[in-house]
């Protein structure tokens, strides 16, 4: 376990002019490239929420798995300030945004509930604000919601006018168009017809996630950052009539398709907020558990197994119990397409102060032995 200088202060945010952002600026902001979609060859696209479907003949993008990393870090904080864990957790990993990059944040807000229920605004504020003072260029944070209507989740968290104040834009995905979205399908994939991600997230320069720590009680296990990338992908192509999501949320294969979008991009960073987690229950409510802990890696699979092993020492369901770790099958998946590290022994854990240590240790022995 690797201990690093101690980080001082929060950020200082600085209040800003309003600003609203349209569509149209912030595909010029990302650069998107405006190529139509090509429709789906495959048979029963209806209106109907599930209609049958047989893979495409012809994906407009093919993915394949990746060989996996050697090593990654993982960088653990244990605090109840998430201003200041966010910024020491990008600290001890040195992380440093490409001076005057286009940066797209992924945030949780998959529902109005707070935090861990959606991104905390101290998390919001805490990333944008640093990503800021570390060089990076305009933000934009955007989501699709799976429990409301996304603009309508994010006016109720404050988000928008967070927006004005701080000065980074925002995407509502349910406002893109079919030009807007890329259908994607990987090779040896479960998802009948691919996934489609928003085109202006993938022209971004670095994709920065900011999920929390929680249970899932749809059949998703768990909800770490292999599971907020679901919120990338798109449930309706507009014109298309087909559910994703409804193919998602039905498959036997859940799990397994949640760690497949995850092979679309490779995070510049991801951030976790575990001040509070949700041990049981979850997505948007559950039980409540002072888990007192940031993290942050460019490792999905690292920091989801860390993740794992803090909600396992906390007590947690049945399902998120089961087996070792890297049984879990959002994290096998993942291995499988190279996505993260394969093994506990590859992740190393990374604190700068001896509380956090100390916590680290309990976190380690259960990655490490379950």
């Amino acid at each position: 376990m690797k201990m690093v200088g101690a980080v001082s202060g929060a950020v200082l945010l600085q209040a800003c002019a309003q600003r609203t952002t349209s569509f149209e600026e912030v595909s010029k902001t990302l650069a998107v490239t405006n190529t139509p979609v090509p429709p789906p060859t495959a048979a029963g696209a209806t209106s109907t929420p599930f209609p049958p479907a047989q893979p495409s003949a012809t994906p407009t993008t093919g993915l394949s798995p990746t060989p996996a990393p050697q090593q990654a870090a993982v960088a653990f904080v244990k605090t109840q300030n998430r201003a200041e864990g966010v910024t020491r957790a990008m600290d001890i990993l040195e992380y440093r945004p490409a001076r005057g990059a286009r940066l797209f944040l992924k945030p949780n807000f998959n529902s109005a509930d707070p935090a861990p229920g959606s991104t905390h605004p101290e998390v919001l504020q805490a990333l944008t604000g640093q990503l800021s003072t570390l060089g990076a260029g305009r933000l934009t944070v955007g989501d699709r919601s799976g429990m409301g209507d996304t603009r309508a989740v994010m006016r109720q968290l404050g988000v928008l006018g967070m927006a004005a104040e701080l000065e980074f834009d925002t995407l509502v995905f349910d406002d893109l168009q079919d030009i807007d979205w890329e259908l994607l399908q990987l090779e040896g994939g479960h998802w009948a017809r691919g996934f489609a991600l928003p085109r202006p997230v993938l022209a971004a320069d670095g994709i920065i996630q900011a999920c929390c720590l929680k249970t899932h009680r749809y059949g998703g296990h768990f909800t770490l950052s292999l599971k907020n990338s679901v919120g990338l992908a798109a449930k309706y192509v507009p014109g298309e009539g087909y559910n994703y999501m409804g193919e998602l949320h039905n498959s036997p294969h859940q799990r397994r398709m949640i760690a497949e979008i995850n092979a679309a991009y490779q995070p510049e960073l991801v951030v976790l907020d575990g001040v509070e987690a949700f041990t049981d229950g979850g997505p948007a409510r559950g039980r409540k558990v002072d888990t007192q802990v940031i993290l942050a890696s460019t490792d999905r699979v690292a920091l989801d197994a860390v993740g794992v092993a803090i909600l396992r020492l906390h007590g947690t369901t049945p399902a998120v119990t089961r087996g070792s770790i890297f049984e879990q099958e959002q994290i096998a998946r993942a291995v499988e397409l190279g996505l993260g590290v394969a093994s506990p022994k590859d992740i190393e854990i990374r604190t700068d102060d001896p509380d956090s240590a100390a916590y680290a240790v309990q976190v380690q022995e259960l990655l490490l032995n379950t």
